[in-house]
C-alpha cells in the first residue's frame, strides 16, 4: 500500500543548513516572548514555514524529521494533498453558519462515519466539537444525565485536558493544575494497571480488580456514573496496561449500570494498529471521544455513544458555537478517507515493526531505559537512573534536547516527565523512520 505523497513537494530528507534554532527562528522567538503568554510552553523553538510527510522545513531552511506530529495530530501527514483539497473546496462555499442555527451536510457525513468506525455494532449518536476536553467535559454530561449519578472515576496517572472539570480528570499537578484549583467536585481516583511498576506477576486482571475494590468501599457503583479512561494512556507516560485490565473494568462497569467511557482523543484512528485502541481487546465502550488526528491538523473532537445515552440528553444541552466547524468538517471526511484508502492502521503497524527491534536494541545497550512500549505507532522509552531505577527527567531532557539540535522531533511525557515518546506520521518513508531512529539511538547512548 503506497502512501499518499507530501504536498509543497517537500524533500523527504533531514538537512540542517544553521544551528538549531536558527538566525530567523531566533528573531521570532523575541516577537513571541514580547506577545504571546510565558505559559505557553514550546519544546522545541524553531518556527515552521512548511511540512508535509514525515519532515518539517522551518523559516531558516533546516529540514527536521517529525516523530512527533504535533501529538498525535497529523497522522495522514501535514497538509496532506486531499485534505487540503477539501479543506479549500469547502471555504469557497462556506466557512461557517453554527449548526445549532442553520446546519450543513458534512457535520452529518462525519457522525455517519464516527458510528461506522467506531467499536460495536449497536445504534449511535455523536456530537462534535472544538478539542479533546470539550469531548471528555460532554462524555460526562452525557453520563451524569443519562444515569442520574454524579460521581466520575479516572485513574493514575490519567490526562484528559485543561478544563476545569477535565483538570480535575487529570493527575498530574505540574504543569496542568498547579494554582488553578479549585477543581469540579466528584472526581475519584484509582490505580491503573502500570506493568513496569506494579507488583511483579500483577496481572491485567489482578490490577483491575485492585482498582474495582476501592471504587466499590470508596464511591459504591449505585453513586457512580461512569469510569473515564485511555486505553493506552498519553501524557501520563503512554503507559499501556496489562492484558485484562480494560476489559475486567468494562465487564464490571456493564454489570453495574456505570458507563465505560473510552478517551481515544490519542489513541484514535490508526494511530495503535487499528483504528481505535479498545478493539485490541475487543473492549466496546458506551461513549468514546475522539480528535486529535480526526482532521488533519484542523480543530475537530467528537463524543459519540450508545443512541439511547445521547439521545436522552435534553434539546440544547450538548453544543457550541463552533463545534463541528464545515472546514473542520470537510477536512475529518478527507482525512478518515486518506486513512482507509491507504490503511494507515497497517502502516502504523509496520512503523512499529521498524522501530520496535531498532528500541529493543537501545534497551540492550544502555541500562538507563527501563522499559520500552507502546503499540503501532505509539512508542515510548521510560528512562531511569539504573543504580535506584529512580525516574530521570534531567536524563529525559537531554535526550530530547540532543534530538531537537541534530533535527528530530521528539516529545517527552510521564507523571514524573522520564518518557520520550514518538509518535510519527503513519505516512513516513521507512528511511526517514530509520534515520530518526538512529538519531535517537546516538542521543540516548550519549547523553547523561
Amino acid at each position: 500500500m503506497t502512501a499518499p505523497q507530501p504536498s509543497a513537494g517537500l524533500v523527504q530528507r533531514r538537512h540542517l543548513v544553521t544551528e538549531l534554532p536558527g538566525p530567523r527562528s531566533r528573531e521570532l522567538a523575541a516577537r513571541r516572548a514580547a506577545a504571546v503568554s510565558a505559559g505557553v510552553n514550546v519544546a522545541l523553538p524553531v518556527f515552521i514555514a512548511a511540512a508535509g510527510g514525515g519532515v518539517l522545513l522551518d523559516v531558516d531552511g533546516n529540514s527536521l524529521i517529525d516523530l512527533g506530529s504535533g501529538i498525535a495530530v497529523t497522522s495522514v501527514g501535514n497538509a496532506a494533498p486531499a485534505v487540503v483539497a477539501a479543506v479549500q473546496e469547502q471555504v469557497e462555499c462556506f466557512t461557517h453558519t453554527c449548526f445549532m442555527v442553520t446546519p450543513y451536510e458534512p457535520y452529518l457525513a462525519v457522525c455517519e462515519e464516527l458510528a461506522r468506525l467506531t467499536p460495536g455494532g449497536h445504534e449511535k449518536r455523536s456530537a462534535l466539537f472544538n478539542s479533546g476536553a470539550e469531548a471528555v467535559e460532554n462524555a460526562v454530561k452525557v453520563a451524569r444525565h443519562a444515569t442520574g449519578r454524579a460521581a466520575v472515576v479516572v485513574v493514575d496517572h490519567a490526562y484528559h485536558g485543561r478544563t476545569n472539570l477535565t483538570m480535575a480528570l487529570t493527575a498530574a499537578a505540574m504543569p496542568y493544575k498547579h494554582r488553578f484549583g479549585p477543581f469540579a467536585p466528584e472526581v475519584y481516583r484509582v490505580p491503573t494497571s502500570y506493568p513496569l511498576r506494579d507488583p511483579p506477576g500483577m496481572s491485567g486482571a489482578q490490577a483491575a480488580a485492585r482498582a474495582l475494590s476501592l471504587i466499590e468501599r470508596q464511591v459504591g457503583a449505585e453513586a457512580l456514573a461512569c469510569v473515564v479512561i485511555e486505553p493506552i494512556q498519553g501524557e501520563g507516560g503512554f503507559i499501556v496496561p496489562a492484558p485484562g485490565f480494560l476489559p475486567t473494568i468494562a465487564q464490571w462497569c456493564a454489570e453495574h449500570g456505570v458507563l465505560f467511557v473510552a478517551d481515544e482523543i490519542q489513541t484514535g484512528f490508526c494511530r495503535t494498529g487499528d483504528w481505535f485502541a479498545c478493539e485490541h481487546e475487543g473492549v466496546i465502550p458506551d461513549l468514546i471521544t475522539t480528535g486529535k488526528a480526526i482532521a488533519g491538523g484542523l480543530p475537530l473532537a467528537a463524543l459519540t455513544g450508545r443512541a439511547e445515552l445521547m439521545d436522552a440528553v435534553h434539546v440544547g444541552g450538548l453544543g457550541g458555537t463552533y463545534g463541528g466547524n464545515p472546514v473542520a468538517c470537510a477536512a475529518a471526511l478527507a482525512s478518515i478517507a486518506t486513512m482507509r484508502e491507504h490503511d494507515l492502521a497497517g502502516a502504523a503497524r509496520r512503523i512499529e515493526a521498524i522501530a520496535t527491534p531498532a528500541l529493543a536494541a537501545l534497551a540492550a545497550q544502555c541500562p538507563a531505559v527501563a522499559q520500552v512500549r507502546g503499540r503501532g505507532a505509539m512508542l515510548a522509552l521510560e528512562l531511569i537512573e539504573p543504580t535506584t531505577a529512580a525516574p530521570d527527567p534531567a536524563l529525559t531532557a537531554q535526550v530530547a534536547h540532543a534530538c531537537h539540535r541534530a533535527g528530530v522531533v521528539v516529545l517527552t511525557c510521564g507523571s514524573d516527565a522520564n518518557v520520550i515518546r514518538l509518535l510519527p506520521p503513519l505516512i513516513i518513508s521507512p528511511d526517514l523512520l530509520t534515520e530518526g531512529l538512529d538519531v535517537l539511538t546516538h542521543a540516548v547512548l550519549h547523553s547523561g
